[in-house]
C-alpha cells in the first residue's frame, strides 16, 4: 500500500504532477510485487510414490502450472526447507531426528502411508517451510498461500494420514517465537479432521484450532479441537455453509486472533474418493468467501494451505484448488490495505 512519507507514495504524486522520478521504474517494481498474492509451491520436490497410489501426487505440478498460465497476478516462489529447529517448535526432536534418519519403524511407515525416503522428508520440510514463509507474507501483506499443505494429522511425537510434520503447528508457533502473531486460529476445512493439529495445542490457550469435518469419516477415533463440528455423509452446500457461519461466529465469540491459519481442503467436493461430503465447485468458493471475508472484515492476516483433495479425476481438485487462490489474489489488495490499517 502506498504511503504518504514513503518512497512509492512520492512516486506516485510526482507522477500525477507530470514528474518521473529517476527512481520510479524501482517504485513501480515494488507496488506491483506488493499487489501480487505470494504463492509458496513446492511441487519441485517430487515424493516417488510406487504406481497406483491413491495419493494424488500430480496434483501439485497441476496446480502450479494453472496458476502459472492463467494468474499474473499471482507470484510464484520456491520455499525454504523447515529447520530441525522450527520443526522442533512443534515436534519432538527424537521424532525429527528419526523421521529425516529413516530410522523409523514399520508401524510409523504404515501409519504415515508413504514409503520412507530421503526426497520424502526433504518435501515434507519443504511443503512446512512454505507455510511458514506463507504466515510471514500473510502478516506483511495481508494474505497469502502454500500451494501444497494442510498436514493436520501428524501429531509431536509421529506421522500420519499422509503427514509427516504439521506445517499449521510449526507455522503458528515459530509466529509467535518470532514475535509476529501472539493468537493464532487455525481454520481447518478439510473434510477430515485436523486431529494432529488438535493434539498439538490441547493445552496451549494461545492458538484456536476448529475443525469442520465428516463425523463418520477417518481418523475414526477424533482429538478434542477448541472447536469440532462433524458433519454426516452427503452435507450439501446449504447445510454446510450454514455449520460453518455458526463456527465462525463461535470462534471468534471466544477467542480473538491476530492471525489465521486456513486449510482450504477441497477434499469436501461431492465425488471426492476419500470426502463422503456432498458441496459443488460453487458451494465451496462460497466457503473459501466466507472465510476470507472473516478475515478482511477485521482486518486479520491469513495464510492458506491447500489440504486434501483426491478425486478421481485430478483436475476437479486442481480446479478448486485454483479457485481458492484466484480469489484470494482478488483480494489481496484490498487485504493488504485493511491489515495496514489494523495496524496503524
Amino acid at each position: 500500500m502506498c504511503v504518504k512519507g514513503e518512497p512509492l507514495w512520492g512516486a506516485y504524486v510526482a507522477v500525477q504532477h507530470g514528474k518521473i522520478p529517476a527512481n520510479f521504474a524501482l517504485c513501480q517494481e515494488k507496488f506491483v510485487a506488493l499487489h501480487q498474492l505470494k504463492a509458496f509451491s513446492s511441487d519441485q520436490f517430487v515424493l516417488p510414490l510406487p504406481p497406483g497410489h491413491r495419493f494424488p501426487m500430480q496434483k501439485y505440478e497441476l496446480l502450479r502450472g494453472r496458476v502459472a498460465t492463467a494468474m499474473p497476478d499471482v507470484q510464484l516462489l520456491e520455499p525454504p526447507a523447515a529447520t530441525d529447529g522450527q520443526l522442533a517448535l512443534a515436534h519432538d526432536p527424537d521424532w525429527i531426528q528419526r523421521f529425516s534418519a529413516g530410522r523409523i519403524s514399520q508401524s510409523e511407515q504404515r501409519a504415515i502411508g508413504f514409503p520412507w525416503s530421503s526426497a520424502m522428508v526433504e518435501r515434507s520440510r519443504r511443503s512446512a517451510g512454505a507455510t511458514i514463509a506463507a504466515a510471514r507474507a500473510a502478516i506483511k501483506e495481508g494474505v497469502a498461500v502454500n500451494l501444497a499443505g494442510g498436514t493436520h494429522h501428524a501429531h509431536a511425537h509421529r506421522g500420519e494420514g499422509f503427514c509427516c510434520f504439521n506445517d499449521m503447528a510449526v507455522a503458528a508457533r515459530l509466529m509467535q517465537a518470532e514475535n509476529r502473531a501472539q493468537r493464532v486460529a487455525i481454520v481447518d476445512l478439510d473434510v477430515h479432521q485436523g486431529n494432529g493439529t488438535a493434539s498439538i495445542f490441547a493445552s496451549d490457550s494461545s492458538v484456536f484450532t476448529l475443525s469442520l469435518h465428516g463425523a463418520a469419516n477417518w481418523p475414526f477415533v477424533k482429538a478434542c479441537s477448541d472447536l469440532d463440528v462433524g458433519l454426516p455423509d452427503g452435507t450439501s452446500d446449504r447445510s454446510y455453509l450454514q455449520a460453518l457461519e455458526g463456527a465462525l461466529e463461535q470462534m471468534f465469540a471466544r477467542f480473538v486472533p491476530d492471525l489465521i491459519l486456513y486449510i482450504a481442503g477441497a477434499d469436501v467436493l461431492g465425488g471426492d474418493r476419500l470426502g463422503r461430503l456432498a458441496l459443488t465447485p460453487a458451494g465451496i468458493a462460497l466457503r473459501d468467501r466466507m472465510v476470507f471475508d472473516c478475515a478482511l472484515g477485521r482486518g486479520l492476516p491469513l495464510a492458506v494451505a491447500m489440504g486434501g483433495g483426491y478425486c478421481r479425476e485430478i483436475e476437479r481438485t486442481v480446479a478448486v484448488h485454483a479457485k481458492t487462490i484466484s480469489l484470494a489474489a482478488q483480494l489481496q489488495p484490498s487485504w493488504a490495505a485493511a491489515c495496514d490499517l489494523e495496524r496503524r
